[in-house]
């Protein structure tokens, strides 16, 4: 697996990474041994950055992460969030970023973690209500203590980015990026590229539309809580995007190389500060995944990709309206 800089410090990471997400919690029930089996694989195939968050689960998901490198620690970067906040029931609270809020959200990731630090410490969604000098200052006082190794933030806004920076370097912003959605390329991609912050996508595989295992929302898990939470998923945009991901599938075949893997390979080479992090609890997926990295894309088989799903393309926005709201802040 090749390598890639997050930021201008030292932070190296696999070139693709794994999101944890899914193995606690959305996209239908997890099998904690198979989870477990997945990280250990991932890292066995050189992939060194795992994704999670405490509000997966929630909670659980950071518990399960730990629990599976617990004896391979130091062979994995490993980043986590707060800022989402939920009850243990999994009902949503709201956004906090005060600081008081993010030394105890820190103290309980680690714990969860069993580790004595974070490599990558992102701010999930900006708080509105606190200034992000507050929440920065006091994500550079965990770095000060050895808690926390690099500085991240998820979906903020150009305007946030700057500030952020100016308390302390962010060596990483992640929010969601794929060919179905192509946003970060107007301001975000221009504005982190300036301040040398690295780019990290979820969802490069378009929640799972680009993958192309699905013939037909009958495909969707019955516990699989996609179709209820987003837009795109929905009875009026479902096929029109499986048509869309169909298109993809046919440059694919014709390379020889997985509907995944070509939007993964497309991801890849649009920069090389950009390290997508795509989610499975799935060694078979996973190891389909980390064969991306292997794939190169001719000028040639880039125009054709950008004209089979131009900019713009997609049916449905991302988030639902409410959630739309609390992103690029």
């Amino acid at each position: 697996m090749n390598q890639r800089r997050l930021g201008s410090g030292g932070l190296i990471v696999s070139e693709i990474g794994l999101g944890c997400m899914g193995m606690s919690e959305f996209y239908g029930t997890g099998d904690e041994n198979e989870s477990i089996a997945t990280i250990h694989r991932a890292i066995e195939l050189g992939v060194t950055l795992l994704d999670t968050a405490d509000m997966y689960g929630p909670f659980t998901n950071e518990k399960l992460v730990g629990k599976a490198i617990a004896d391979r620690r130091e062979e994995v970067i490993l980043a986590t969030k707060f800022g989402n906040v939920r009850d243990e029931d999994g009902t949503f609270q709201g956004v906090r970023g005060d600081a008081e809020y993010v030394r105890k959200s820190c103290d309980d990731s680690l714990q969860r973690l069993g580790t004595d630090h974070i490599d990558l410490y992102y701010q999930h969604r900006v708080d509105s209500d606190t200034p992000i000098e507050e929440t920065v200052g006091a994500m550079k006082e965990l770095v000060e203590a050895g808690k926390v190794r690099y500085l991240g933030l998820s979906e903020a806004g150009t305007e946030t980015i700057r500030k952020a920076h100016s308390v302390h370097p962010i060596s990483a912003l992640q929010s969601e990026y794929s060919l179905f959605t192509r946003d970060p390329e107007d301001e975000i991609l221009p504005t982190t590229r300036e301040l040398g912050i690295g780019f990290v996508p979820y969802s490069p595989l378009g929640r799972g539309f680009l993958t192309g295992s699905w013939k037909s929302a009958a495909d969707l898990p019955d516990d699989d809580t996609r179709a209820a939470r987003f837009p795109r998923f929905s009875e009026e945009n479902f096929n029109k995007n499986l048509e869309l991901a169909e298109r993809v599938r046919e440059i694919a075949d014709e390379k020889d190389i997985t509907p995944g893997q070509l939007a993964l390979a497309w991801l890849l080479s649009r920069g090389d500060d950009i390290v997508p992090i795509p989610g499975t609890k799935r060694r078979e997926r996973l190891e389909e995944n980390a064969g991306a990295s292997g794939v190169t894309l001719t000028d040639d088989d880039l125009a054709r990709i950008e004209e089979a799903m131009p900019r713009g393309s997609v049916s449905g926005e991302r988030y639902p309206e409410q959630q739309m709201r609390a992103v690029g802040r």
